[in-house]
């Protein structure tokens, strides 16, 4: 009794890998470090940001340039 083998398909066999990333991949992310951000700018949170003045200052900078 002989068995029969089993061959691939000439495309497997071409090299390279074709990966495509899902829409939410690079969404999830920007996502996340939006929604960090407008935590960081919130101005109910200044009083933390008071005590050092080179990140008060960065802050309220990013503040700006956020609001124009």
């Amino acid at each position: 009794m002989s068995a029969t083998t089993h061959t691939r398909p000439p495309q497997a066999t071409r090299g390279g890998v074709d990966t495509r990333l899902p829409w939410w991949a690079l969404a999830l992310p920007v996502l996340a470090f939006c929604a960090l951000l407008l935590l960081i700018l919130n101005p109910a949170d200044a009083h933390a940001a008071a005590e050092q003045p080179a990140t008060a200052h960065l802050l309220e900078r990013l503040e700006q340039l956020t609001g124009r």
